[in-house]
Parts: structure tokens; C-alpha cells; sequence
């Protein structure tokens, strides 16, 4: 019964087709008359069907074109992270010009590059501050390197990947900086707190530091490069102080992970110095001969 149903449907709908194609296109005054009448009547209903056909077409344009400037935004963002660093890059290389028009011969330590993510994904908690990057091992990351955005330290990496790290904030109870106040140079430990201004602690003399003063990587820990950006004071206290950071967490979309090794350190002698034994030197105890020829001097 159901498909002999569907049978007199579809034959049905075929004649109802095949009439308002020959409807529509047959060539003869009644039928023109007709198609006219029709389209009188159902005028009002296409009218008040086509406002909101039309509105919905117009709101698909718009997020359309809403999407479109959203890519184009963050392509925008992305560019402009890219110019930063080639413009820290040419201030670097303009500080070296202005020394090597002095001097010659000089051997510069190697500059700091660095590797550009995205970040995608926030890994925190109510008190980790971490974000994950979309760049990796496979980009040259390494274990503990810094991470800065336009304006300075956001922190470092703690998790690397092939093509993911993780980023631990300047904010979290984990993150400890060695850094320095300019222009006093006091020293001092930058600890996270979770709070939007970290605590600048054990410093030697808090009077020779004031609000405005501003805050660098001092490299001591020989992790983070020296002379980071890293913020400003914000409020001084009891050997503490508060820093405002230059880093702006509520629009980091954007990292530069730095490549940079420290210097190695000369903690031996080598080959510089020769053992006491060895470079010309008598012992204390040896006895000197009157007999024997003279270094200096003339000797019959």
C-alpha cells in the first residue's frame, strides 16, 4: 500500500512539474493571461518570503567578510611579530657598526635568534600560569630557552615536543628570574605569585629603587640573555617590590623563542698559565751555585 502510495506521489508531482514548465514556458495569450493572474496572487506571499531569505543571505555576507578580516587580522599580527624582530635585529647589528667604526679586529658574541609561534592552547589553573606554542624541536625550541612577545619577557620554556612547547609564565608560583633595576643596578629575584605584578625580592638596598625604575634580565642564572625587557617598578616595599611586566598576557597570540647559548665559562688554567714547576721558577728550597755561570752579564 505504502508504495503503491509513493508511486501515485511521484506521478503526481511529475504532472504538476511538467504543467507549470509548460506554463511558464508555452507561448499563447491565455496562458500569459494566466501566469500573470498567478503572480498577482502570489506576489504578497514571494514579498513577505524574500525579506528574511534576503536578511539571511546578507548575514552570510557578513560573516563572510567578518571571517575574512579575522584571518587577515591575525596574518596582520603575525607580520607584525616578524617586523619586530627584524627590527630588534637591525638596532643590534646598528650597535655593533657604532663600536667596529672605533675599533677593529673585534670578536662579537653571537646573536640571539629565535623562532616564532602561535599560542593555541592555555594550560594553566587557578594557579599555573602556562600556554602551549605551536613550535617545537623540529624549530630549534630548546629546554629553558626565553620567551618574549613585542614588548618583553613572557617567560620560558619548560615542555618541548617535536612541533609543541610549553611556556611557563612569568606570573606562575614556579617562575624565579634573576633580573636588575636600572639605573640603580640592584639585583634581585623576580618570583610569580599569580598576580599581574610579581614580586621583585631580596634586594639589597630597596631606597635606591623607585617607582618607574625599569627592570632587566641581569643573565645571571646564565638562562635568559641579559638586558631582557622585562618591566617596570611598580610599588616599592620592605626589601620587595612589584613590577609591572612589559609583557602584555591579555593579547599574547604571538611568541619569539629565543636561541641563545652563554658564554662558556674559564674555569681552568689550560694552556695559559704554566704549572709554577715548569715556567722558569726555582723552588724555595733549591740551592743557588755562586759557581755557576750567570744569565745576565758578562763572565770571563
Amino acid at each position: 500500500m505504502a508504495r503503491t502510495l509513493r508511486r501515485i506521489g511521484l506521478g503526481a508531482l511529475t504532472l504538476v512539474c511538467l504543467g507549470l514548465f509548460v506554463l511558464w514556458r508555452g507561448d499563447n495569450p491565455r496562458l500569459e493571461a494566466l501566469r500573470m493572474a498567478l503572480a498577482d496572487r502570489a506576489a504578497p506571499a514571494l514579498a513577505a518570503v524574500s525579506r528574511p531569505v534576503s536578511g539571511l543571505v546578507a548575514m552570510l555576507e557578513d560573516w563572510e567578510k567578518f571571517s575574512d578580516v579575522h584571518g587577515q587580522n591575525r596574518e596582520l599580527r603575525r607580520e607584525i611579530q616578524r617586523l619586530r624582530g627584524w627590527r630588534d635585529a637591525a638596532q643590534e647589528l646598528e650597535r655593533e657598526n657604532a663600536q667596529l667604526r672605533a675599533l677593529n679586529n673585534v670578536r662579537l658574541a653571537p646573536r640571539i635568534g629565535f623562532a616564532t609561534g602561535e599560542v593555541f592552547a592555555d594550560a594553566g589553573g587557578p594557579f599555573a600560569r602556562s600556554v602551549l606554542v605551536n613550535i617545537g624541536a623540529e624549530d630549534g625550541v630548546r629546554d629553558g630557552a626565553a620567551a618574549v612577545d613585542g614588548a618583553g619577557l613572557a617567560g620560558r620554556v619548560v615542555g618541548v615536543g617535536a612541533r609543541v612547547s610549553r611556556l611557563l609564565l612569568l606570573t606562575d608560583f614556579d617562575s624565579r628570574v634573576p633580573v636588575k633595576v636600572l639605573p640603580s643596578g640592584q639585583r634581585g629575584i623576580l618570583s610569580g605569585d599569580a598576580t599581574v605584578a610579581p614580586r621583585l625580592m631580596f634586594l639589597a638596598d630597596e631606597s635606591a629603587v623607585s617607582v618607574g625604575d625599569q627592570v632587566l634580565t641581569s643573565g645571571d642564572d646564565g638562562v635568559f640573555p641579559p638586558d631582557l625587557p622585562v618591566g617596570a617598578i611598580a610599588a616599592v616595599g620592605d626589601r620587595t617590590a612589584r613590577v609591572r611586566l612589559a609583557a602584555d598576557y591579555q593579547r599574547l597570540e604571538f611568541v619569539r623563542v629565543l636561541r641563545w647559548s652563554p658564554e662558556a665559562p674559564l674555569d681552568a688554567p689550560g694552556d695559559l698559565i704554566l704549572p709554577e714547576t715548569l715556567s722558569g721558577r726555582l723552588p724555595m728550597s733549591t740551592p743557588v751555585d755562586p759557581s755557576a755561570t750567570p744569565l745576565l752579564g758578562g763572565g770571563g
